[in-house]
Formats: structure tokens, sequence, C-alpha cells
């Protein structure tokens, strides 16, 4: 199974913040099983959306120039509410610093005005060409997925 935690992007500076929307639906195969008399957004998944927003960051501010961004850090993650089928989590992640192998973030998700979870984030980026050249068409293969996924969701 695959997720994809970002919804749509709202709002975009490059090199600097984002802001993203997911919205939970009862439909979604994870909710059968994480409380099923009481479904709930997991919180690993509030911090994976969080993570997803900083990377769609990087992506922008970068013109797509690396593969593979992976979550290195999570710090300081203060969960505070629930998150349940309906709702729509709207993400923000602003960038401390964005570098040429890794960038560190600041992220707080809300429903409506309610904060339900905030961390520090910190992003190692890089391509599989880099240190196996034999891999570097699965680089190109890669980024050309990332780049249609965003025309789906950037924004208007």
């Amino acid at each position: 199974m695959k997720f994809a935690l970002t919804d749509n992007v709202l709002e975009l500076e490059a090199g600097k913040r984002i802001v993203t929307v997911k919205n939970v639906c009862l439909a979604e195969e994870y909710l059968q099983d994480h409380f099923p008399i009481f479904p709930v957004l997991p919180g690993v998944f509030m911090v994976q959306a969080m993570v997803e927003a900083a990377t769609w960051l990087v992506r922008a501010t970068e013109g797509f120039k690396h593969s593979m961004i992976t979550l290195a850090e999570a710090r300081n993650v203060k969960y505070q509410s629930f998150v349940k089928p309906g709702e729509q989590m709207r993400v923000e992640v602003t960038a401390d610093e964005i570098g040429p192998t890794a960038s560190k973030f600041r992220g707080q998700a809300r429903v409506s005005e309610r904060v339900v979870v905030q961390a520090r984030l910190t992003l190692r980026h890089e391509n599989l060409g880099d240190t196996q050249p034999n891999l570097a068409h699965v680089d190109g293969q890669m980024i050309e997925r990332f780049r249609r996924h965003w025309e789906m969701i950037k924004p208007a």
C-alpha cells in the first residue's frame, strides 16, 4: 500500500514555506484497524503529512533536482489533538534552511483553528546515481513521476 498524504497544495513560497491539506476520509484503509470504534488519523501519518509537505517544498525550490528525499530526524513532536474522518488537516511547513544535501523545517498541522501536531524536521536529499551510477536512470524515472504528481496537486 502506498500513501499520498498531500491532497492539495494551497500556498507555496519557494525556499520559504508551503501550506498543504490532507482530507481524512473514512474510506481510507488504515482507519479500519486504527481504533475501529474510534477511527482517527494515526499520529505517524500526521507527521508524515508534514514530511511530505516539506519534500514538496524542497522539490519545488530545487527544480526537482533529487529523486530521494527522506526523513532524517523528527524532533520536538507534540501531538495535541485527534484528527477524525471528515476533517481536513491543514499543514504548514516553514524552511529554516534548504541546503544541497539536507534541509531543516518547522511544521504545524491544524484542523480549523485547533493545532493537532507540531514538529521540527530534518530531511536528506540525494540521487541514487550519486553513489550507484548504474541507478542514475531510476533517478530520472522517479523525478518524472514526482513532476506528474506535482501537476495534480500544485497551487493554481
